[in-house]
């Protein structure tokens, strides 16, 4: 008897082209931004920032794509993906990090095979700023 497999049948959250967000997003599943978000955006999936995305704050994911732009912190749990035309101002967190050429980064890269919330979150302090 062969084994099948499962899959989860929830769907992506997507923010289209000339939508812009102001505010907090969190999600339980996956999430494409093609639009733009000024705030902080939790996803326990996988973001795709789209070519047109822009994202201005902290980003806290299990696996990213990067496409587009992103100004502000950003934790990845597992993967971040820079593609030819990511742009990327700020620190980044992550386990696994994969860049094209062309992709463009400028702040501090912390790679760690145990990467959690709690130590990321120990990192700030009660203002979101890092910790000295």
């Amino acid at each position: 008897m062969a084994k099948s497999n499962e899959t989860n049948s929830i769907s992506t959250n997507m923010i289209t082209n000339g939508t812009k967000i102001t505010g907090d997003i969190s999600c339980d599943s996956d999430i494409r931004i093609e639009g733009e978000l000024e705030g902080s955006l939790v996803a326990k999936g996988k973001l795709v920032i789209g070519n047109s995305g822009r994202i201005k704050g902290e980003v806290t994911c299990q696996n990213c794509d990067v496409e587009g732009a992103l100004n502000g912190k950003i934790i990845t749990h597992e993967l971040l993906s820079l593609r030819e035309t990511a742009k990327i101002t700020g620190d980044i967190y992550t386990k696994k990090l994969a860049i094209e050429p062309g992709a463009i980064f400028s702040g501090t890269c912390s790679m760690n095979d145990s990467i959690s919330d709690n130590e990321m979150a120990n990192k700030k302090d009660i203002a979101g700023k890092e910790k000295k």
